[in-house]
């Protein structure tokens, strides 16, 4: 009789010992059933604020709330049992201060389950970092083109094309590294800035419009599948999905107005009739 060894989900000390090794594969998830499909083929999932975006049609990530995160956080844990999940914390839930981010942290992986939180913002929430990591909570950075910053930033641009902003990124990897965050997102940075930051920084750098030299890449799943009406640059429509979800409901729509949806083989027969005694 054969044993099936039981599935070990990955952890994020794991994912901190894979710099310089194997490229680190991660997307975003915000439901089971997507979560469930990817979970034997990436690394980590990050239940991203982007959900305020993608799932719930808000112009930007700040108004989502804890909450949100905390119910997408449960989804994709129900549909994974292998790859580490990564919540993001919500604008306005840990920038106050370390206490406040502690409190958000802790709740979220206690009532998500999920491996890891992660955060934007560089030299600034080193302190923060730190508080967290010593208090035994996992935490993933962020630099380079944060989106909770839309209305300090203006738009939604590259960074780091100028010496100057380029100097003062890699200060922030380097700060968010050094205050024991276990991987650091760089997103919309010039290739030579992720570069610089990929040969500086001891934990992983996982690129989002960054470089082929980082140390991992991550997409939004509903980008790559091409279920976006607009995405950055550095997308690449693995798929085109949107199209194949609208030729779909126009055929069904078509059905039903014909009246040749549901067909015989849709519908259920009557009870058959038992023989008279």
């Amino acid at each position: 009789m054969s044993i099936q060894a039981p599935v070990r989900r990955i952890t994020a000390p794991q994912i901190r010992a894979r710099k310089g090794g194997d490229p680190i594969v991660s997307l975003t998830s915000y439901h089971a059933h997507t979560a469930r499909l990817m979970d034997d083929h990436v690394d980590f999932i990050l239940v991203g604020d982007s959900l305020g975006m993608v799932m719930h049609g808000m112009e930007s990530t700040v108004p989502v709330t804890v909450d949100m995160m905390v119910m997408h956080g449960r989804a994709v844990m129900r549909g994974t049992r292998r790859a580490l999940v990564v919540v993001d914390l919500p604008f306005g839930s840990y920038e106050g201060s370390p206490l406040e981010a502690f409190h958000t942290a802790s709740r979220i992986l206690k009532e998500t389950g999920a491996g890891a939180v992660k955060l934007e913002g560089g030299k600034h929430m080193a302190e923060t970092v730190r508080f967290l990591v010593d208090r035994g909570v996992p935490v993933m950075g962020h630099v380079g083109m944060t989106p909770q910053a839309i209305n300090t930033l203006g738009s939604f641009k590259a960074r780091g094309r100028d010496e100057g902003e380029a100097d003062l990124i890699l200060e922030d990897a380097c700060a968010i590294a050094e205050a024991g965050a276990f991987a650091l997102v760089v997103e919309a940075v010039a290739e030579s800035l992720a570069d610089r930051i990929t040969q500086e920084v001891a934990i992983p750098t996982i690129g989002i419009g960054g470089s082929v030299r980082c140390d991992g890449q991550i997409l939004v799943l509903e980008d790559m599948l091409g279920l976006s009406e607009r995405v950055p640059k550095f997308v690449r429509k693995f798929a085109d999905l949107g199209e194949q979800i609208e030729e779909a409901v126009v055929a069904y729509a078509d059905e039903v107005r014909q009246r040749t949806f549901p067909g015989p083989e849709n519908v259920y027969g009557a009870p058959a009739q038992k023989p008279a005694e």
